[in-house]
């Protein structure tokens, strides 16, 4: 039997910068900013570990990076992970702005195992 991932209620304070900074590199810095309110003003939801993988099209890194391995202790001692902060860029192209290790550790723990996140429409912020 796999250990019950523990979520923070809500994304840390700290997510919605480094968000940010991700998402610059990707979209102007205005529309950066503007997807990181947008994000902040989401409700929750959750998706499957595996299903976030397949929609973001990106690699799963392995237990032995780093900051998956810090996740996956974070796990195994029963502390809490923060939620996943996604943005859909059109309807085929989905960027983890903020988690991705954190992704990659529920999904060695448990693929199946529903991640909180907040997801917003890059099309949603002009």
């Amino acid at each position: 039997m796999t250990k019950e991932i523990q979520w923070y209620d809500e994304p840390q304070e700290h997510d919605y910068p480094a968000a940010e900074e991700y998402l610059s590199l990707l979209f102007s810095c205005i529309k950066a900013r503007k997807l990181r309110v947008r994000l902040a003003d989401k409700d929750m939801t959750s998706y499957k570990a595996k299903d976030i993988f397949r929609a973001s099209d990106l690699p799963h890194l392995d237990k032995d990076n780093y900051h998956v391995k810090k996740n996956l202790e974070k796990i195994k001692k029963g502390e809490k992970l923060s939620p996943i902060l996604l943005v859909k860029e059109d309807i085929k192209v989905l960027h983890i702005a903020d988690g991705y290790h954190r992704l990659c550790a529920v999904y060695i723990h448990n693929e199946d195992a529903r991640i909180p996140c907040k997801i917003c429409a890059e099309f949603e912020v002009d």
